[in-house]
């Protein structure tokens, strides 16, 4: 048998890069791991000096607690609503700029794009001022749309789509409008669903955010059956930093598990979709 250098340092190569990753994974998912153990376990072993992942005593009434005293049910629904109802207004803004600013030529073309670009630069914080006294002005503080109606478009995804939609072939579309489609017909029901790698991607990006943010609801909410999971979490905390930790450990167990969900449902699409778009 012939000893192969080349493809030895290769496997090396590979074990090492596993190695790697496999280090980086746990070091990823460790603190999803003690939360989840931190949410079965009693006060008493919650404080213990030893740190041991499985519980001696498992201990569910922390989630009884979350739902009955935490209300983490109202913040679930909450958040889903808002996510939502922010995701599909952002499908309906952001799908016809973005086949406009690929596919239609116009004056002020390189001036819209680079405004698109701006807006991907400027963090949310830059504008958050005139955002509470133009939602204060209009009285909506204190409700729904006030956690809507800010994000009604996305820089982000009139950018990962004009990718895609680009990518689409033209003699795709001139064969559409031979046969008579109209361009809402043509973007709605044959370019969307070919660029829908990267509208799962987006739409991974645009609810892991709002599902996350806690800063504008701070600001615009101050009633708790209004709030939504991250801004709901915090009321077990307590003056010295959170003395409810096992309760609190389950409510965020259970506000972290639809994320989850939706990012393994939609992995592949969004993996592609990244891929495809060129967002690096």
């Amino acid at each position: 048998m012939v000893f192969n250098k080349a493809k030895c340092r290769k496997y090396l190569f590979r074990i090492l890069v596993n190695v790697l990753l496999a280090l980086g994974a746990v070091v990823v998912l460790l603190p999803f791991v003690w939360m989840l153990s931190l949410s079965v376990k009693p006060e008493n072993e919650i404080y213990e000096a030893a740190i041991h992942f499985l519980p001696t005593e498992w201990d569910f009434e922390n989630y009884v607690e979350a739902f009955e005293f935490g209300e983490v049910g109202t913040f679930v629904k909450n958040g889903l609503f808002v996510t939502l109802s922010i995701l599909a207004i952002q499908i309906c803004t952001v799908v016809p700029a973005a086949y406009v600013l690929a596919r239609k030529h116009f004056k002020l073309e390189g001036l819209a794009f680079g405004l698109v670009l701006t807006g991907l630069i400027v963090p949310q914080q830059a504008v958050v001022i005139p955002l509470v006294l133009a939602i204060s002005k209009l009285g909506l503080l204190n409700s729904f749309p006030a956690l809507v109606l800010p994000f009604m478009t996305s820089a982000l995804g009139i950018f990962l789509l004009r990718q895609s939609f680009k990518a689409v072939p033209q003699e795709l579309i001139d064969a559409a409008r031979v046969d008579g489609a109209s361009e809402p017909y043509i973007l709605w029901f044959i370019l969307v669903p070919l660029v829908k790698p990267a509208l799962a991607a987006f739409a991974v990006f645009s609810i892991v955010s709002h599902w996350n943010d806690f800063f504008w609801p701070l600001l615009v909410v101050n009633d708790l059956s209004l709030a939504t999971p991250p801004l709901g979490i915090s009321i077990f905390a307590s003056d010295e930093g959170g003395s409810d930790v096992g309760p609190m450990m389950a409510s965020a167990t259970i506000i972290v598990a639809p994320l989850l969900l939706a990012f393994l449902c939609a992995r592949r699409w969004f993996i592609q979709g990244i891929t495809l778009s060129g967002l690096k």
